[in-house]
């Protein structure tokens, strides 16, 4: 399958940028570090059915970024929607997972004319949850802890509370990207955790929309939000397969249940 590459100019920032596929455009917000490529294996799954848009989010891996200190989540979307612009499309349908998701909620609110339909597979908006505090305290401590010079530990217990992200039995763990994890703990993860979807934005946008978790996510956290949204705006709930890194880990099932929504989404 062919895939194009490029660079998408956006303010203070330069987005590496890619599309694959041919058909009506999807664009896919990473989540995590911000990698394009984490969605590799479902967007090549996808691209047979759409144009798959994909980019590194700013600050991360092939995309830079001028600005210094947090990264607001509207900023996100801000890039998100000049992603589906340089590309010369109009709008598009959207998916993204985990932070992933908290962008593609603030894009249908801020941006509605460019967002055809939206998967949302767990957004981490633990406002809308009766023990946000916890979980806004506990998106504090990666932060204090790779500020103190303790990247290992922030790490550790950042991925300890995601379902499906278990580390490995082993006595030395190897940290990857370390540069990437320090830009996703000092200066987004608060974001993305405090921020609160818009809801009455979003009951305005008539755009259509399904909040979704894992099926192997449920007791965790992250599987609440997408819940609890979704009864608020009286729309759609769905399990999908796999845990909250299904999209890297079951991505021949999930990119099928996702294809499937899609669809849905469109009828």
């Amino acid at each position: 399958m062919d895939t194009e590459d490029g660079t998408c100019a956006v303010e203070d920032a330069e987005l590496r940028v890619r599309r694959l596929g041919d058909g009506p455009p999807l664009l896919m917000i990473p989540g995590g570090v911000g990698a394009a490529d984490s969605y590799q294996a479902v967007a090549r799954r996808l691209g047979e059915e759409y144009t798959v848009l994909t980019y590194d989010r700013r600050a991360h891996f092939g995309s830079n970024d001028r600005t210094a200190g947090p990264i607001p989540v509207e900023r996100q979307a801000a890039d998100a929607r000049a992603v589906i612009r340089h590309f010369g499309f109009g709008k598009a349908l959207v998916f993204g997972s985990s932070a992933g998701a908290q962008i593609g909620l603030a894009l249908a609110a801020q941006h509605p004319e460019t967002v055809d339909g939206l998967v949302a597979h767990e957004p981490p908006a633990v406002r809308l949850l009766p023990d946000a505090e916890e979980w806004l305290e506990f998106a504090a401590e990666p932060l204090a802890h790779t500020e103190s010079g303790d990247l290992m530990t922030a790490f550790k217990g950042f991925l300890g509370s995601i379902a499906g992200a278990g580390l490995p039995e082993v006595g030395t763990i190897r940290l990857s990207h370390e540069a990437e994890w320090r830009v996703l703990f000092t200066r987004e993860l608060s974001r993305f955790y405090e921020y609160l979807p818009d809801i009455e934005a979003l009951r305005r946008s008539q755009v259509p929309i399904v909040l979704a978790a894992g099926e192997g996510s449920r007791g965790y956290y992250h599987y609440r939000p997408a819940r609890v949204l979704a009864l608020e705006l009286g729309l759609p709930f769905v399990e999908m397969p796999g845990a909250h890194l299904a999209p890297q880990r079951n991505a021949a099932d999930f990119g099928a249940a996702l294809s499937a929504l899609l669809t849905d989404l469109v009828l």
